[in-house]
């Protein structure tokens, strides 16, 4: 079978996969857009693909904060009422032998005030970011530059948000810190231009993200925390390190640090060469001997090559997912996969 690797049951950490088939995050946005609450359909949503044999379910992003909100309809873990919701979901996957993990996403300055209740976006520097609001269509706001009161506040609301995905029954937490959201405009000195204690140099710009994680391990534990990271920016699409393996071993030393043993380096182009000749993920392999979830433009033959050659332990898949619900009993019977069209799969939930 082409994709024996793929469909391998495998250990990591705590958890017991039935393959090496990972959901990727992706922002469905089918919440209640007044309550962060989700429903029936997303029950349904996740329950499908667990039920398909996936063996690692991330979910779509869920806000920590009232001001971690990007776009309508994204679900949040702040109150007890959104975690209540969230168990349901929970109850399905595992129902059906999943495995679940809540990905915690702040937005920081990518937002505006009418998706906040009128509340100015945060961020690390008072320094706007330029490009439209997803959905709102509007220009990102001015943010705040987070006091460091705030930024205490921000990393509880992270611990209360992952104790919230405990109760609500998660497998464990993802940390969102890529794509120039909360954790990554703090560690990038395009959008940080602090001098105190976090900022000035790379070690005070990542402090925010060692101290997210130390708040998340400590309700979760260490072992069911994944951090996704990346050079990537949502709205500075040119935007690469200048020096990629000493960017790597500076985020790589912070998750050694903090115990981490799954992360998870976030390309969209899993095969391009970043530095040296290799790849991201080949990289981050040559100094993580951690689990390691590869993403970008995967496909199964691609994923099972990585697997074999021991770059990656998990793959995961995003558009693949949305167009072919039943992605891992395709590849078991060998049936070709449903190509993603955006103007049928986008807003498509199951």
């Amino acid at each position: 079978m082409e994709n024996q690797e793929l469909l391998q049951a495998v250990d990591i950490g705590p958890w017991k996969l039935r393959t090496r088939i990972a959901m990727a995050p992706m922002t469905r946005g089918f919440a209640n857009d007044l309550t962060g609450t989700v429903g029936e359909e997303v029950v349904a949503y996740y329950r499908r693909r667990a039920k398909d044999g996936v063996g690692l379910l991330i979910t779509e992003g869920i806000t920590p904060s009232p001001r971690g909100k990007g776009t309508f309809g994204v679900p949040g873990l702040y109150t007890k009422e959104q975690a209540d919701s969230w168990r349901k979901v929970t109850e399905a996957v595992h129902e059906e032998g999943g495995t679940i993990v809540a990905q915690l996403w702040h937005v920081g300055r990518l937002t505006h005030p009418d998706l906040l209740g009128g509340m100015a976006p945060q961020a690390p520097s008072a320094l706007q970011a330029e490009g439209l609001v997803h959905k709102l269509r509007k220009p990102f706001a001015m943010p705040e530059a987070m006091t460091i009161d705030e930024i205490r506040e921000l990393v509880r609301q992270y611990k209360q948000a992952a104790k919230h995905a405990m109760e609500a029954g998660f497998d464990g937490v993802e940390i969102h810190g890529a794509h120039g959201y909360i954790i990554d405009q703090f560690a990038s000195p395009v959008t940080n231009i602090r001098t105190d204690s976090y900022g000035k140099d790379r070690e005070g710009r990542l402090r925010l993200m060692k101290e997210v994680l130390s708040a998340v391990g400590e309700v979760v534990g260490m072992d069911r925390v994944i951090i996704r990271f990346s050079e990537l920016k949502d709205d500075q699409p040119g935007y690469r390190w200048q020096e990629p393996e000493a960017e790597l071993d500076a985020y790589l030393t912070v998750f050694r640090e903090a115990g981490l043993g799954v992360i998870h380096p976030s390309t969209n182009s899993f095969l391009k060469p970043v530095a040296g000749g290799l790849t991201l993920h080949e990289l981050v392999r040559k100094r993580w001997r951690g689990a390691l979830i590869g993403v970008g433009g995967l496909t199964p033959s691609s994923a099972s090559d990585a697997i074999h050659a021991g770059v990656i332990d998990l793959a995961a898949f995003g558009k693949p997912l949305l167009a072919n619900p039943d992605l891992v009993q395709r590849l078991r019977t060998d049936q070709p996969l449903i190509p993603y069209e955006p103007s049928l799969h986008l807003k498509q939930l199951l």
